[in-house]
């Protein structure tokens, strides 16, 4: 079990900015459920991002409750101290190394939450609490709800109001600090030299899983913790399944390779995309798709800063990759045509981007209360802090006869991930190469891979 952070004040001070938010209030968060993979093994367990934001605890069978103002502020419910499960399953802090380590007020047996949760809601107005992760838990949280509303006794007061606390928390993490930005930054370094073994061991006749091993043994050899979602290692025409997870296949030389993949750090991850060829040149074909995606993606790096609407990087991406659709022939109408009537969605069916964070699609609004007032929501302005994905693509079905035969099976996206400054934005993953040039050098010339003769 990983000691508690070295700046265990991180944690604290992510508490005082909620508190300012949720006076008067409880915020309830049980640690994620453990998953069974198959019959009685287990996935590797990985806890609920809201509670480690707020705590740093990282085990499972727990429940944070914060009371902002009140005595105690912060309560854990625990697992106990148990040398014999210790044996079996590692390290446990209990409730004593619970309170010590991580500064909580109260620390309490899980076995006793629904004993004690009753008293320590009773004198909140208001419970922040998220539904629908959980099933068991959620059956729990009503009971104790209930539990509160009898606690109070003839006094008329009836439930307690059950707010969501996925919007509450999820806009204080949606504004990164200097402490977040800085693992940000590593998770996009480790992910983005990951991206360059990759590059450097592709080769016809590669698999796809093989290079997903290269990926995964160059993250954990720079010590992360995890892969941040399930890698895409998507060749030829498996690039155009956006959510491609097969990784299968083998290499041919003349396709393409696409890998969306990122390392997880300190439950920060990146998010990275490239596509180049397997045997490392670019075809004609291959070579009028890629650039089109790459100027726009480059375009839009350059031009995200604080005041732009989220909106307007979609709209531009749109209107950019409508006009390449019409005149690569595959869109013969006119872009206000092809536009109105979603005639693009073919060829590029998602948006260019989304927040980043400790989940990969992360937390935060996309639309607030526009100056007209807060009935009328606008597009949610960068600002300062605001972390997100740049990856515009384009996708043309092997079986689409619509399409030049040339283009058939080709799946171009390129992804960075950006921070926002006070003047622009910071490409965070900028070491995994994008130029055409870039990838043509680096493009097998790297180890030789001693499984590349595995039996597949």
């Amino acid at each position: 079990m990983r000691k508690p952070a070295d700046n265990i004040e991180i944690f604290a001070r992510r508490r005082r900015l909620l508190a300012e938010k949720a006076k008067g209030s409880a915020v309830v968060i049980p640690s994620h459920p453990e998953m069974i993979r198959n019959n009685d093994v287990h996935h590797p367990y990985r806890q609920d991002t809201n509670l480690f934001y707020l705590t740093g605890w990282e085990e499972p069978e727990s429940v944070f409750v914060f009371r902002p103002g009140q005595t105690p502020e912060t309560v854990m419910f625990v697992r106990a101290k148990d040398v014999e499960r210790e044996t079996w399953d590692g390290f446990r802090y209990g409730p004593q190394g619970c309170e010590q380590e991580f500064r909580i007020d109260k620390t309490y047996l899980v076995e006793d939450f629904a004993k004690e949760i009753p008293e320590l809601l009773k004198t909140a107005d208001r419970v922040y609490y998220r539904f629908g992760i959980d099933r068991a838990f959620d059956q729990r949280m009503l009971s104790s709800l209930d539990g509160v509303r009898r606690a109070h006794g003839r006094s008329g007061r009836g439930h307690l109001p059950v707010l969501d606390s996925w919007e509450l928390i999820g806009e204080l993490r949606a504004i990164k600090t200097a402490d977040d930005v800085d693992l940000m930054r590593r998770a996009g370094k480790v992910s983005a030299l990951a991206h360059v073994e990759v590059m450097k061991a592709t080769k016809p006749g590669m698999t796809e899983k093989q290079l997903l091993g290269v990926f995964l043994g160059s993250i954990y050899a720079q010590n992360a913790d995890r892969e941040g979602y399930g890698t895409i290692m998507a060749s030829g025409a498996n690039a155009c399944t956006l959510h491609y997870t097969f990784n299968d296949q083998t290499c041919r030389d003349g396709d393409l390779l696409l890998i969306d993949a990122g390392a997880e750090v300190r439950y920060y991850t990146g998010d990275i995309t490239r596509t180049f060829p397997v045997n490392g040149r670019f075809t004609a074909a291959q070579r009028k798709v890629y650039d089109r995606v790459l100027e726009i993606q480059k375009e839009l790096c350059a031009t995200a800063k604080p005041g732009v609407l989220f909106k307007s990087l979609q709209d531009r991406t749109i209107d950019f990759l409508t006009d390449a659709m019409i005149d690569l022939k595959l869109i013969k109408t006119s872009r206000s045509e092809a536009i109105e009537r979603l005639l693009y969605k073919k060829y590029y069916p998602h948006g260019v981007s989304h927040y980043l964070g400790m989940d990969v699609h992360d937390t935060g609004l996309y639309q607030t209360p526009s100056e007209a007032g807060a009935q009328t929501l606008q597009s949610r302005k960068l600002e300062a802090g605001v972390a997100f994905t740049i990856e515009p693509g384009l996708y043309i079905p092997l079986d689409d006869q619509d399409a030049p035969e040339e283009l058939r099976g080709i799946g171009v996206r390129i992804e960075d991930d950006v921070v926002v400054t006070a003047t622009g934005a910071e490409n965070l993953t900028a070491d995994a190469p994008k130029e055409v040039a870039d990838l043509e050098a680096l493009i097998g010339r790297g180890y030789p891979v001693p499984f590349a003769e595995a039996v597949r």
